[in-house]
């Protein structure tokens, strides 16, 4: 079970990132330019959101349907992906951040993300 600590400290840290308002979630980003989002927290802290290419989402989602699932609006479409936070361990959350990070990220910080 991943709580909303937990999960603040594991956005926080992938170099560069930020956490900032949007709307009346929490939304985590890249620390550049362009602060792209790649994961959201909302107040309830049931879920959060990562940002994943459709393939990526497909294939997590019936990898770990107990725990990943997509968006149900036209983000999730494109990628847009929920964590359930209560089925969901460390390792499968920082595996579905490391995917959404580099999407957000510029190519020269790629490097930068290692495994822990």
């Amino acid at each position: 079970m991943i709580r909303a600590n937990k999960l603040r400290a594991v956005s926080l840290s992938v170099p560069p990132a930020t956490e900032k308002p949007h709307f009346d979630w929490a939304s985590f980003r890249v620390d550049v330019p362009k602060g792209k989002i790649f994961c959201t927290l909302p107040p309830h802290h049931e879920f959060s959101n990562v940002f994943l290419t459709p393939e990526e989402q497909a294939m997590l989602v019936e990898a770990e349907p107990d725990i990943f699932f997509k968006v149900p609006n036209k983000w999730g479409d494109k990628g847009a992906t929920s964590i359930r936070l209560a089925a969901c361990d460390e390792v499968t959350l920082r595996s579905a951040f490391a995917m959404s990070w580099r999407h957000a990220a510029p190519p020269k910080y790629h490097d930068e993300l290692r495994p822990e």
